[in-house]
């Protein structure tokens, strides 16, 4: 879960989406974005930017997030998410 903040916030969240990306860990780990005006401009940045004019990414990249407004809203979906198998341990 990220809310709004700065470059270190951004760093981790970013850093999490290349290891799910890469396969580093577990794609059924929910990476919740809380705050839809903070994290609106970034998406729309990766999907005009990154996917469609330079094709930095893949179309499945904007899935492994979702962007809500309300902890409330995160909740289920972290409530929801299935367990996670892989141990770091």
């Amino acid at each position: 879960v990220f809310f709004p903040g700065g470059l270190g916030t951004l760093d981790e969240a970013f850093e999490i989406l290349t290891l799910i990306q890469t396969k580093k860990i577990s794609d059924s780990i929910p990476i919740v974005l809380i705050g839809k005006e903070f994290w609106r401009p970034i998406d729309q940045w990766l999907s005009e930017y990154l996917y469609k004019k330079i094709k930095a990414v893949d179309s499945e990249d904007l899935r492994l997030y979702t962007i809500v407004d309300t902890a409330l809203e995160a909740y289920p979906i972290i409530k929801d998410a299935p367990p996670r198998l892989d141990s770091f341990y």
